[in-house]
């Protein structure tokens, strides 16, 4: 597959950049692994000054680089600045905290003096999607890089520039030669180096089918591997749900990044008393959003990545539509330059309908009423995906009930979704498995070790 930066919002080809070579990705993998072996024995505080002045470049390159993810994946230019900022942040985080989280921790045992000391895996694949561009690679780069580990990245065709700006930045900070490498690697490529025994482990974030692949590769091969795959997040209104707060998370939750987040809200899930006033306001909010080029700061909704997505979402809603899904807005392409998409709601889609159990990833938002709140969590549990969800009500203790019943990774209360460094990020069911950010993430990719002095009785 070609590496192409292609501007969604005109259809203009940026630039082209060729796969590497096996020749090269063999090289590069040779050189990774050698390069542990100096890297891991670094003490913690010079990873630290390293990996804490990639934190500081972000932020002073953060209108370049957020430029160049709206170039290249269409994302509004301050929802741009947002993701540099937050990338920044997971960065300089994991620098001052991962030697804290990763001493070695002692336990109390009848059999003895036990001890557990943690070491990294070696080098690492990480395959990365396109739609937070620098976010996906922070968020792997900091902790496990901070960790002892190092790693070979592979990110998505669509964004190389990104990919190689991120690279440059870890460069100029002073990361060596070999600890990070980005790689323009076909998926034949890909799967050698999970086959390659210096490869200690799979980081995936991606869709389903790629998950499905990548996992029973990494478990043919017995390496550890995280998968953050899809995502359809319920959103659910509660009868005594703050209407006009719950909206704005509405639009937040469902049109932010134009649509394209795995945590996004994407079923809407109203008791019925609120479904009317809530359908009423929801329509409003997303009708007043202005489509447009995304590097305009007026603008509130930007295209879908490329055209191949924007095409993948319009039959998406034909065949919703032709097993008897209503569209109470938009549903067609915005204009003919550019992949943009009206802002498109759903409804009546039932369970027999393919749209029931499907990743719309884009600005479509699907209705679902529900009596009340039992048929609202039931509803909310009946998918394939478990990574994301929000309860939106007035009473907080309500929404931690309710939150502690959804089969999911994360449930948010009266919003839609956070990411931070110090919160674990990560589903269940074919969301997934694994987690990312916290010291949880942290621990994905080290070796926790028990060292045991018996006593005599043992």
């Amino acid at each position: 597959m070609p590496y192409r930066s292609v501007n969604p919002a005109t259809g203009e080809v940026l630039k082209s950049f060729p796969e590497h070579t096996d020749q090269q990705v063999m090289d590069a993998l040779a050189t990774a692994d050698q390069a542990f072996r100096t890297w891991s024995a670094r003490p913690f505080s010079e990873r630290s000054k390293i990996i804490g002045r990639c934190a500081q470049i972000l932020l002073k390159r953060k209108e370049e680089l957020a430029r160049l993810a709206t170039l290249e994946m269409g994302k509004r230019i301050a929802e741009s600045r947002g993701e540099v900022e937050l990338s920044a942040s997971i960065m300089q985080y994991f620098a001052n905290h991962a030697e804290a989280f990763l001493a070695p921790k002692t336990f109390k045992s009848v059999t003895g003096d036990a001890r557990l000391e943690y070491s990294p895996f070696g080098v690492l694949l990480s395959i990365q999607p396109w739609n937070y561009p620098y976010y996906q690679l922070s968020r792997f780069a900091g902790p496990h890089l901070m960790s002892g580990n190092v790693m070979l990245l592979k990110h998505a065709p669509g964004v190389p520039q990104c990919a190689l700006a991120f690279d440059q930045v870890l460069k100029e900070a002073g990361v060596p030669q070999g600890v990070y490498t980005n790689l323009f690697l076909s998926n034949d490529q890909a799967g050698a180096l999970i086959d390659d025994p210096r490869v200690k482990g799979i980081a995936l974030t991606g869709s389903e089918r790629a998950g499905e692949s990548l996992a029973s590769r990494a478990g043919k091969n017995l390496k550890k591997s995280t998968m953050e795959l899809g995502g359809s997040d319920a959103f659910i209104v509660l009868d005594d749900a703050d209407l006009d707060h719950t909206v704005a998370m509405a639009i937040v939750g469902r049109f932010g990044n134009n649509g394209q987040t795995c945590i996004g809200a994407k079923r809407f899930i109203v008791v019925e008393s609120m479904l009317k006033k809530f359908l009423a306001q929801f329509i409003a909010a997303a009708k007043a959003l202005r489509l447009g080029n995304p590097l305009d700061e007026s603008v509130t909704l930007g295209p879908l990545s490329s055209d191949a997505a924007l095409q993948l979402i319009l039959r998406q809603i034909q065949e919703a539509t032709s097993q008897g899904a209503q569209v109470l807005l938009g549903g067609k392409r915005a204009g003919q330059v550019g992949a943009f998409l009206e802002p498109t709601i759903l409804t009546n889609v039932t369970p027999d309908n393919p749209a029931y159990r499907q990743e719309f990833f884009g600005p479509v938002a699907l209705i679902f009423p529900a009596k009340n709140e039992e048929e609202a969590i039931a509803i909310a549990n009946d998918s394939p995906f478990g990574l994301g969800g929000s309860v939106y009500t007035s009473d907080i203790e309500r929404g931690k009930r309710v939150a502690s019943r959804i089969e999911t990774g994360m449930v948010f209360i009266n919003y839609p979704d956070v990411s931070a460094p110090d919160l674990p990020f990560g589903g269940v069911k074919r969301s997934g498995y694994g987690k990312e950010l916290s010291n949880l993430g942290l621990e994905e990719f080290v070796n926790k070790k028990l060292i045991l002095v018996p006593t005599a009785a043992a």
